[in-house]
């Protein structure tokens, strides 16, 4: 533990911020399966909303730095895919 007054709130804000990143990711992974059940029911119009809303937190995890870009690249296209109704 740290006893410098300025690394305990570091120790503090880097909990915080990795909880933070912990959220985007969770939200990404249940986001890309509700997509996949939308798909898989039929309903294109709500599938389009599922993959625009994926894609728009998926763009924001990247920016914040909790997804890096190429890992948000893959899983844009992925849901790409998804969405066209291929899912291979």
């Amino acid at each position: 533990m740290p006893n410098i007054k300025q690394q305990k709130k570091r120790v503090r804000v880097a909990a915080e911020e990795r909880l933070e990143n912990l959220r985007y990711r969770s939200s990404i992974k249940t986001l890309a399966k509700r997509l996949a059940t939308t798909v898989e029911a039929g309903d294109a119009t709500a599938a389009e909303e599922e993959h625009r809303a994926l894609v728009r937190l998926i763009d924001r995890a990247v920016a914040r730095g909790a997804l890096h870009r190429n890992a948000g690249a893959r899983k844009k296209s992925q849901a790409a895919r998804v969405a066209a109704g291929s899912g291979a």
